[in-house]
């Protein structure tokens, strides 16, 4: 079967990887950057523009692809799957009108209020600062500030982290709105939710859905949760498939909550094939929808796909067939620990240009899995752009161990202009998580 992959980051890097361990697969691809790793598994590759549907159509035809899938969401949001339909391709990826549940923010909000799905938080949208100021007082500036469309994961602006109060609140929103911010000059404002963030990815075939290990993302730059948001700096699994804060009922709350997004989905007429995943704040009342993602996520694909141990291919294909519910996810009992490697000044000014020596052999010697995201490869050297570079992921038994395996793999990463978050899945870290959660339930 000739499959097709569009993007070109670390997490098309994952899902290729996941094909050429599948018996059925020739790895066709089409992304915008020369990933020299997706590019060594792939039969064949198109450097271009994801977003160019013709272009990308063109390229599947030409190759005969029998299966499309698309890892990043600006292509969703520009309706490539619809236009793969047209040309008589499969995708087990969302049409343009199932992926608004991640690409409209406010439309998402309304449809988990009209079928009364558990999870909710307060929210308005608006179109002035002025009349945005009631909402906010109402809620003591205690809010998430949100762009209505993409933003890459950077446009979110959260009380007391981002902003301090009424008067910052109003500035980032008047920026929103004047300024068009995801392609709207129109801001969603939500209640600001406390306690601890989780990713919960799943496989659905517009019916049913099949979850994955819960992941804990790292979005700001620093250690300790310092600095500016990013699109992830590295996420952590663990090998029970909970984590160190969250128990089985509030997974299970999680997966549930995607089941019945799935079903809404379907009453509306606009079925959700492909993963999905569901980023949710563990409150002191259970988990709480802070986004609903229409892909696999990044980092956190690279923590779940390196595990399955059922054919990615055939998954692929039971999403489309809707007989998802026939199959079974296996995956190995491991816990995994994913560190980004990112230009220095990365979420601020990245330093672009600048070499990155990776010895690959050395990487999967200490253990680890090696991805790459946003590079570029000149001869036999590689050299950053603005966005992350590459991810490097231990697997092991346990946290603990992961951890060790990956920090010696990034020991084998070298460059003066780059920079690692080091503290993601450590001891201190996830202690730090844990009493979190035991103050707030302490309050009930």
């Amino acid at each position: 079967m000739n499959v097709l992959v569009v993007g070109g980051g670390a997490r098309e890097h994952a899902i290729c990887d996941a094909i050429c361990r599948s018996k059925h697969a020739d790895l066709f691809v089409v992304m915008s950057n020369r990933n020299p790793g997706i590019a060594s598994l792939a039969t064949d590759f198109l450097q271009e523009k994801e977003t160019r549907v013709g272009a990308v159509v063109e390229y599947a035809k030409k190759h005969a692809i029998e299966l499309a899938i698309v890892g990043p969401e600006a292509p969703l949001e520009v309706g490539l799957v619809n236009a793969f339909h047209e040309a008589g391709i499969q995708a087990s990826s969302p049409t343009k009108e199932a992926a608004r549940i991640e690409t409209d923010k406010e439309w998402m909000r309304n449809l988990l209020k009209k079928y009364n799905i558990p999870g909710q938080l307060q929210f308005e949208s608006f179109t002035t600062s002025k009349k945005a100021k009631v909402f906010i007082e109402k809620l003591n500036g205690d809010v998430a500030i949100k762009p209505i469309g993409l933003t890459g994961g950077k446009g979110v602006w959260v009380g007391g982290d981002h902003f301090k109060g009424i008067d910052g609140a109003l500035e980032y929103i008047s920026q929103v709105i004047d300024k068009k911010i995801g392609g709207h000059a129109k801001v969603l404002i939500e209640e600001k939710a406390v306690g601890e963030e989780f990713t919960l990815q799943a496989f659905s075939d517009g019916t049913s859905i099949l979850p994955l290990h819960a992941v804990q993302d790292h979005k700001r730059l620093l250690p300790g949760d310092k600095g500016p948001n990013t699109g992830g700096m590295g996420s952590y699994s663990c090998a029970d498939g909970l984590l160190p804060f969250l128990s089985k009922s509030e997974y299970e709350e999680g997966a549930a909550i995607l089941q019945k997004i799935v079903e809404a989905l379907k009453k509306e007429g606009c079925p959700y094939i492909g993963p999905i995943y569901g980023q949710f704040m563990l409150t002191a009342d259970g988990p709480k929808i802070i986004e609903i993602n229409a892909r696999f996520g990044d980092p956190e694909a690279m923590n779940v796909l390196p595990l399955l141990e059922v054919d990615f291919v055939e998954l692929c294909q039971a999403m489309i067939d809707g007989t998802l519910s026939q199959k079974k996810i296996k995956l190995k009992k491991k816990s995994t620990l994913c560190k980004y490697v990112v230009p220095e000044g990365y979420g601020v000014k990245s330093v672009a240009g600048k070499p990155v020596f990776v010895d690959e052999q050395a990487i999967q010697q200490a253990g680890s899995i090696l991805f790459y995201a946003s590079v570029n490869k000149e001869n036999t050297t590689i050299y950053t752009t603005t966005s992350r570079s590459l991810a490097v992921v231990g697997i092991a038994d346990t946290l603990l161990e992961a951890d060790e395996q990956c920090e010696d793999a990034l020991r084998n990463v070298k460059g003066d202009h780059i920079f690692i978050r080091h503290d993601i899945g450590t001891p201190e870290l996830i202690e730090k998580r844990i009493q979190h959660m035991n103050e707030l339930r302490g309050m009930l």
